[in-house]
């Protein structure tokens, strides 16, 4: 069958770039010619708006007359006329970065064809760090936002709240990709991957760091609950590795294709799966201070119809959370199911990247709710 490339007669190249192009076009130009419609009650509405509210730790941001004004009282915000944004993430907006990734993802399979890379799967492990790195840069805001005198202020914090955090990660991505590729082809050393994956973990550790000082320094708004990742730690692991033997054991068709990328893509959904459990539920058991409120609208949805279903003597012994690790066990299993030998065998870059971007969804946002429940932010 031939592809939309080869029906229209232009490179994938050009096809991309101009997809690209016109979809920026008619955002910027509609913003222009139509603000009220196109950029408040669209992009801001449901992409900014929420940014600056985060940013600015407001419980919503309103628009009014293409200006932004912040509101600090819930009966305010629910009083304020549309379109008001609250911090964290909507339906619209999350199939909006859907969309974002899988251009992006497109486009990153052109700069690998460029620069000759992606076709090894050593890759995706290379890049494991800078997943890690992700999530624990959204706790950095989410310290320094805790913090009496913030040493991130706005407009500089948005740049590492979502959706502009992913803009931030990638660009130190990409430049210690490109780094690690100039070493290895002036024979510096003799594989790119390795400076690349020492690269991610030198900033993973910096992050790290900086979010352990900011919990025994003596004023830091932070403090240290390390009996939460090792219950997280340990918990993702044990459900992980019980997945994968029920794999291994009764269908070990479902990861004929992805081989060890397909266990640690299980593992990292694990992460998110059971950070969520022991942060939204688990924290005052554990005497790690209150526990967390949900951020993403499907965590919302899945604990409102678990609290709606069970009764109150069975939710206080398991909580309302576990289903959700049930859900990301099932939908990273079914992922990697997807990914046949034959995927990578056709497209072996852009199979790789999927599996990254796969991982980064669960692994990302776990290891930010991870540390955000070890630090006590």
């Amino acid at each position: 069958m031939a592809t939309v490339a080869e029906r229209l007669d232009v490179e994938p190249l050009q096809l991309w770039t101009g997809s690209v192009l016109a979809l920026l076009v008619a955002l910027i130009g509609g913003s222009l010619l139509f603000p009220r419609t196109v950029y408040d009650g669209f992009v801001w509405h449901f992409f900014w708006g929420p940014v600056q509210a985060d940013a600015n730790s407001a419980f919503c941001a309103i628009r009014e007359g293409g200006a932004t004004r912040y509101l600090y009282e819930s009966a305010a915000c629910s009083a304020a006329p549309e379109p008001v944004a609250y911090p964290g993430y909507t339906l619209v907006s999350e199939v909006g970065y859907v969309v974002i990734l899988l251009v992006a993802l497109s486009g990153l399979v052109f700069l690998l064809r460029a620069l000759d890379l992606g076709t090894d799967r050593e890759l995706f492990f290379s890049l494991l760090p800078f997943v890690f790195f992700g999530g624990a840069l959204r706790v950095v805001e989410d310290v320094t936002d805790a913090a009496a005198d913030p040493l991130i202020d706005y407009p500089l914090n948005t740049l590492l709240i979502s959706p502009v955090i992913y803009f931030t990660v990638f660009g130190v991505t990409l430049a210690a990709v490109v780094a690690s590729v100039a070493l290895a082809r002036r024979n510096v050393v003799g594989d790119y991957t390795r400076p690349l994956l020492a690269s991610g973990v030198v900033v993973l550790v910096a992050t790290l760091l900086f979010l352990l000082w900011s919990a025994v320094a003596p004023d830091g708004p932070g403090t240290f609950y390390p009996q939460v990742i090792v219950v997280i730690l340990a918990g993702s692991t044990i459900s992980a590795a019980g997945t994968w033997w029920l794999i291994e054991r009764f269908a070990p068709a479902v990861n004929a294709g992805t081989g060890r990328m397909g266990f640690v893509v299980i593992w990292g959904h694990a992460v998110d799966g059971v950070a969520n459990i022991v942060g939204l539920d688990w924290m005052v058991a554990l005497g790690a201070g209150p526990n967390l409120v949900p951020k993403h609208p499907v965590n919302r949805a899945i604990v409102e119809i678990t609290g709606s279903t069970l009764p109150a003597s069975v939710l206080a012994v398991t909580g309302d959370t576990w289903p959700f690790l049930v859900v990301k066990l099932v939908a990273a299993t079914v992922v990697v199911w997807l990914f046949d030998a034959q995927i990578f065998d056709e497209n072996p870059r852009y199979a790789i990247l999927l599996m990254i971007a796969i991982l980064a969804v669960g692994l990302g946002p776990g290891t930010r709710d991870m540390l955000r429940a070890t630090f006590g932010v």
